[in-house]
Parts: structure tokens; sequence; C-alpha cells
């Protein structure tokens, strides 16, 4: 066993870890979500998928600044630390390792499933499989749920036994899920131009008025942030990196620039496909189904069962080095263990494993919270909820808005320490970083009302905990020396 992992990956794995990890299942049903929450107002549509891109843009090229400087085991966790201070860079890699990692994998895991079944029973309909639709039009069922846990067990093997594999699966699923997406933007728009679709999605006025614009803006961009979040899993690889300090800011850069380009295509190409009434009632797949055919637009439900595999790959390989993260620099629970790298894998195999536990723990609540209806007969999976219900909150996008909340501190301390760059670097980029990240959290709070005070206990009481670990730890650190 050691406590160092080589460098083994390159820019082109990089560039595909942001693209990869970023576009998934978001472009998918997140664009319906979007449509659902506008009525259909597609202009309003396309200004918030290019607010929420603004706003990650501005964070990947603050950061890009940083990685330039700070590097040591976890990007995120490092800039943390070494702008604010070791403390808050320990919370920020608890919260990271505990909640936002495996909450995120574990939905990515059912949307595989998902999509996976859907496909299947459609192209298969003699096949003694079955489908449970819930009256939120969501896929749940033990089918579902067995085929979450079969996807979850797979891509934490491949992460922890076979880390290069990893990353050529990461880049084959990132070329794979383009193909579609680039197909729908292009073929969408010749197609919606040509019958006039398009043109009458656009200048259409929303299907129904409810709330205001601004409200409304707020809930679509907030909407987009699941779509575009993940690009900060990139830094985690930063030691694994060759020539991690030139490589890295090119790959978050290109890869944001990618992500947003395709984004704002598909979605115009998508509206070229079918009205905007069925667009809302059954997303894109009516869209595909419409321009090439059943068979090929039942295909899509492939592509998307791949993309979604290939964003939960990304995401598990953060998993696996949370907890190592926090105790490569010896916090958080149980150090001495989890910081240990195997000599063969070359991976820390005790933090792939609680990363897993907790992927696993974050599915049961997914399940019985969101898709279940355990605690509400209503499904909060589309990211608004509709009732005050204790603990009941929507675990895919309310993690993102609080890592949009914990960079606010990492920015300001940057323009308070960085010196010898350009007032570019300085100061544009991260006040345009603040105020992106000040905007999501404002979005999230009127959005998901009641739901962020039930999130906020579970996240208080997670981070206590994680402090009340670490002080224990600290204590046994002294006794030690003493």
């Amino acid at each position: 066993m050691n406590n160092k992992l080589e460098r083994k990956y390159g820019l082109f794995t990089a560039i595909c870890m942001v693209v990869g990890i970023v576009i998934g299942s978001g472009v998918f049903f997140k664009a319906q979500t979007i449509l659902q929450i506008t009525n259909g107002d597609m202009p309003l549509g396309v200004i918030a998928w290019l607010i929420g891109g603004a706003i990650m843009l501005a964070c990947i090229l603050t950061f890009a600044g940083m990685s330039q400087k700070y590097e040591k085991v976890n990007g995120i966790v490092d800039y943390a630390e070494a702008t604010v201070g070791p403390k808050y860079g320990y919370y920020m890699g608890w919260f990271l390792s505990t909640i936002y990692y495996p909450s995120l994998t574990a939905a990515l895991a059912w949307l595989s499933a998902r999509y996976t079944l859907v496909f299947l029973t459609t192209m298969f309909p003699n096949m003694p499989l079955l489908i449970h639709i819930n009256e939120g039009g969501v896929v749940v069922g033990p089918e579902c749920i067995a085929l979450m846990l079969f996807y979850l067990c797979c891509s934490y093997a491949v992460n922890a036994l076979s880390p290069k594999l990893a990353g050529k699966i990461q880049a084959s699923t990132t070329v794979i899920k383009l193909i579609p997406l680039g197909v729908m933007a292009i073929v969408g728009v010749i197609a919606g131009l040509a019958s006039g679709q398009l043109t009458e999605n656009f200048v259409a006025p929303p299907l129904a008025v409810v709330g205001s614009k601004g409200s409304i803006l707020f809930a679509a961009v907030c909407a987009t942030s699941f779509a575009y979040e993940g690009w900060i899993i990139a830094t985690t690889i930063n030691s694994e990196l060759k020539d991690s300090k030139r490589n890295l800011p090119k790959a978050l850069t290109v890869g944001g620039i990618i992500v947003i380009a395709t984004y704002l295509l598909y979605y115009i190409g998508v509206t070229g496909g079918a009205s905007n009434a069925e667009l809302i009632e059954k997303g894109a797949t009516v869209a595909f189904t419409n321009i090439f055919g059943n068979v090929i637009g039942n295909i899509l439900n492939l592509f998307i069962a791949i993309s979604c595999i290939g964003t939960m790959n990304g995401l598990m390989l953060a998993c696996c080095r949370g907890v190592y993260s926090v105790a490569a620099r010896g916090k958080g629970p149980a150090t001495h263990m989890f910081s240990r790298v195997d000599e063969h894998t070359n991976m820390p195999n005790n933090s792939a494993v609680m990363g897993l536990l907790l992927c696993g723990f974050w599915g049961l609540y997914f399940y019985l919270s969101n898709l279940a209806g355990t605690w509400s007969h209503k499904t909060v999976f589309t990211g608004t909820i509709f009732e005050s219900v204790p603990f009941l909150f929507d675990p895919t996008e309310l993690p993102i808005i609080t890592i949009y909340a914990l960079y606010i501190p990492v920015f300001i301390q940057w323009i308070r320490k960085q010196k010898g760059t350009s007032v570019w670097q300085h100061y544009i980029l991260p006040i345009l970083a603040i105020c992106g990240s000040v905007f999501m959290v404002i979005a999230c709070l009127v959005s998901h009302g009641m739901g962020c005070f039930w999130y906020l206990i579970v996240f208080a009481f997670v981070m206590v905990l994680g402090g009340l670990l670490n002080r224990r730890t600290q204590r046994t650190v002294r006794a030690a020396g003493v």
C-alpha cells in the first residue's frame, strides 16, 4: 500500500471527462422540465440555458486560474483549502464526499436504468419485463431499482479495480452521446425550418401563464443547474493528470464551451420536430420519432441510457476518491484506512467502498421520497416541490445549488489573495462567478421553497457529524504525538 496516485490521464481524457460528466441525462430530461416550467415559452427557455451556461463558464474560468496555482489530490478541495483555509477545505471535501457525489451518482444510476428499460420494452414488447409508472410519469418498480443497483456496482467495480478502463469508458461514452445530440441539432433545425414548426414554436405564446416571468426564469435557470453541473468533478483527477497545471485549465475551458454550444443547438433542434405541447407532455423522444420514425426514435432511449451511464461513471470516479481526498489531508474519520492506495490498482479502495455505500444510501432516499411517493403522493423529481412535507426535497438540484453557495467564499478569498495576474483574472472573472453563484442560490429559494428548509436540516446534520468525527481524529493524533 502507498498514498500516491500515478499520473495516467492525458488532455483528451480530461476534456472527455468534463464533457462526458456534464452532458448526460440533464440535456434530455431537463429540457422537458424547462419547457414545462416556462409553459412552452421557447425564447425564455433559451435565455435560461444561456444564463445557466454563462454562470457555469464564469465559474469554470475562475477555477481554471486556480488550477494553475494549486495542486494536490482533489481540485475543488485544494482551492477551498488554499483560499479560505484548511477547515473550510475539510468541510467542502466532507460535503462533496457524503452528499454531493453520492446523491447525484444514485440519481444517474436510476436514470440509466429507466432509459434502458424503456428502450428494451419498446424494442422487445413480448419480453416478460414490467415497467411501473407512477402518477408523475416516472419509471419505478423492482426491475428499475434492481438495474439501478446493478449499474452502481458495475461502475464502482470499473473505477475501483481498473481506473484506466474507466477513463476509456468515459471517452467512448462521450463520443457516443454526442451523436444523437449532433444529429438532432442539425436535422431538427433543418426539418423545423422546412416545415415551419421551429418558427411556430418560437413565436407561439406560452400555453399558460403561471406566475411572473421573473419567477419562471429563476425556476428554469435552477433546472439548468443539474444539466450544467459536473465539470468541477474533473478537478478531482488533477493529481492523476499529466502536466495538470497546463492541461486542466484547457480541459475545463474547452469542455465548458463544447457543453454550452451542444445544449443550445440541441434545445433549438428539438423544437423543430414537435409542437410545444407535445414536447411538454412526452419529451424529446416525440421529436426524434416525428423526424426519424418509431425505430430510430426509440433508439434515442438507448443513446440516453449510454449517456447517463457515462455521466454516472464520471460521478462514481469522484465518489471513489471522495473520502480519500479528505483522509489524505489527515482529517475526517479513520484517516489511516481511507488514505491507503492499493499498489496493484493504484486506487484508494477503502474510500471507493465507502463511496459505493453512500451511493446506496442516497439511492434509497431518492427512491422512497422522490419516486415511490413514500413521503408524498406527488413527484418532486421535475424540480418543483408542490407541498411542504417534512424532509422531502429534490436531491438532484439542491446539492448542486449548495456547491454554488460554497463557491462564494472561495471566489472572494481568491480576489483577496492572488497577485500578479491581469484585471480580467483578478477581478472581473471572480466577480462574475460570485454574481452567478448568488443568482443560483436565489433561484433555488424561489423555485424550491420549503424543500430548501428540510434539505438544510439534513445538510447541517451531516456537517456537524463531519466536524465531530474530525475532532475525534485530531484528538487521537495529538494523543499519539504525546
